[in-house]
């Protein structure tokens, strides 16, 4: 007995060691290394509060951006994985530009095959899978197919407009997200899959329905799968844990083989998403050389890398096609819808600058004479440019990016001295960071496009500003993005003024949590214009 009772505790004890022994384990990297650091909570990391929603995203990688603020990098934790904080723009350029080939991926959990719409992903891609594929997709979003696609998005933009000026003064009283996501719902209705739903008149309609299903991630079941991908990712894929369940994505993936299979077995040709991946698929879509960066293109729009030009022979399956149809859905509808309503909140704050946006609308509406808006005459309002641009930077669509380190890679700390990440390390960008850091920028909390004009942007350090991403994996959708926004406040603003109500939160407080969401929604006002 007293045998049996001594092994137990032994047990207990060396059980007991092992589990601490795996709690702070590589804890000590970062002082080991010679690198400040913000001190992580047991399993939880450095952003244990975070999790647990007593802070958001957006203080989270301030706080930890402004901790040190002489340092070029800063340790973290999430969870137990080690992150290296990037806060010297030329770093960021030697990794994700310079050195891509050890920087080349994201950090992801996400298995192909359990999960194949977001598995397949261009965002999700890694290695030479993600270099084909993005090759592959790359001519679809150059200036030309942007030209394509203006009129459906112009059409959308038009029919928004025009459902408000028949609408009560009440009804033109609303929460703005909830109503770009609408627009941008129907945005890539039509522009990816040649459907008409008008999701203002028909707020039920299944398209609208499926979306707003597949982007909430906000119960505590799903936060409980992410939390247990990141920590258990082995287990998890052996559980067969997924982060969106099958049902949620059923619908969408009919839609997508419905219609290519009609389209194909009809013959029927429409200047949209679908189109040009079944010109992919046929291996008639090319990149042209000529198609890089021009005069005209909004000074937030990102140019494709040499990586993005090479020739790709690969043929792929339906579902690889369909992810990217997927995930440039999930983009569309919710990244753009939460750009276009931080923009409507800094015009209605700012009522001079949304004066001197009125009168360039105006002005290019005169020059029309009449005559439905043109891409070229959208790509040439500077002004526009600038106030979206700059509200890019205060609003940015993600506060971070990441690099997953591919083989062991040499960097420098603080004092000098050289350390090594190993492969598997994770770098952080800290989009945010960089957006309000006053090295960078004047009044980095003031919201002011004058950054942008003609006399003040070359002095922006451009390494410092990345909405949509940095190096070759970049945001590929950038163009399609800035154009629908640019789009809809073109014929919101030619007939009506954006103002605030008592249900405006001033100034704007976000959601705690992951989300780049307002705690309160951005509850403003359309107001008819009398011209």
């Amino acid at each position: 007995m007293v045998v049996t009772t001594g092994i137990i505790v032994v047990a207990i004890v060396w059980l007991g060691n092992k589990i601490y022994r795996w709690i702070y384990e590589g804890y000590d990297l970062f002082e080991n290394l010679g690198i400040k650091f913000i001190k992580p909570a047991p399993i939880l990391g450095s952003n244990w509060r975070l999790f647990f929603r007593k802070t958001t995203l957006r203080e989270t990688i301030l706080n930890a951006y402004n901790a040190y603020p002489d340092a070029s990098i800063v340790g973290l934790f999430d969870m137990k994985q080690p992150i290296f904080m990037i806060r010297d723009p030329e770093i960021v350029k030697q990794i994700t530009v310079k050195d891509f080939d050890h920087f080349g991926d994201h950090r992801s959990v996400l298995d192909e095959k359990k999960e194949p719409l977001f598995g397949n992903s261009l965002v999700n891609l890694k290695g030479q899978k993600w270099r084909e594929m993005r090759a592959t997709l790359s001519p679809i979003f150059t200036g030309s197919k942007m030209r394509q696609m203006f009129e459906l998005v112009s059409e959308i933009g038009a029919q928004i407009a025009e459902y408000f000026k028949n609408v009560t003064d009440e009804e033109r009283h609303l929460e703005f997200k909830e109503m770009f996501s609408r627009f941008t719902n129907d945005v890539i209705a039509t522009a990816a899959f040649g459907i008409e739903v008008d999701s203002l008149k028909n707020k039920q309609n299944e398209f609208f329905v499926s979306a707003k299903t597949l982007m909430d991630f906000s119960s505590f079941w799903t936060i409980l799968r992410f939390m247990f991908l990141f920590m258990f990712p082995k287990v998890a894929k052996f559980l067969g844990i997924r982060l969106v369940p099958e049902w949620k994505t059923k619908f969408f993936q009919s839609i997508v083989t419905e219609t290519m299979d009609y389209r194909e077995k009809e013959g029927i040709v429409r200047p949209d998403l679908i189109h040009l991946m079944l010109q992919l698929k046929k291996g008639m879509l090319k990149l042209n050389n000529n198609e890089t960066k021009d005069s005209n293109d909004s000074f937030a729009a990102v140019e494709e890398s040499e990586l993005g030009r090479v020739v790709v022979r690969r043929q792929w399956s339906d579902n690889e096609l369909m992810a990217q149809c997927f995930i440039f859905f999930l983009a569309g509808f919710d990244t753009s819808s939460t750009a276009m309503s931080f923009l409507a909140y800094e015009l209605a704050i700012n009522k001079d600058i949304q004066e001197k946006l009125i009168a360039e609308i105006d002005q290019v509406n005169e020059d029309l004479n009449g005559k439905r808006l043109t891409y070229d005459a959208l790509q040439k309002m500077k002004y526009l440019d600038m106030v979206l641009t700059e509200s890019l930077r205060m609003w940015a669509p993600a506060e971070l990016t990441d690099r997953l380190c591919l083989k062991d890679y040499k960097l420098k700390n603080d004092q000098g001295v050289e350390f090594t990440m190993k492969k598997d390390h994770v770098a952080w960008i800290p989009i945010g960071g960089f957006h309000y850091d006053a090295k960078y920028w004047k009044n980095p909390e003031k919201f002011d496009p004058e950054r942008f004009s003609d006399e003040h942007k070359s002095n922006v350090n451009q390494g410092a500003y990345m909405p949509f991403g940095v190096g070759p994996r970049n945001c590929i959708g950038s163009r399609f993005a800035l154009m629908e926004i640019k789009c809809a406040f073109y014929y919101l603003l030619l007939n009506f003024t954006i103002e605030t109500t008592e249900k405006t939160q001033i100034p704007l407080q976000l959601e705690k949590g992951f989300a780049q969401r307002p705690e309160k929604g951005i509850w403003l006002k359309l107001e008819k214009r009398n011209k």
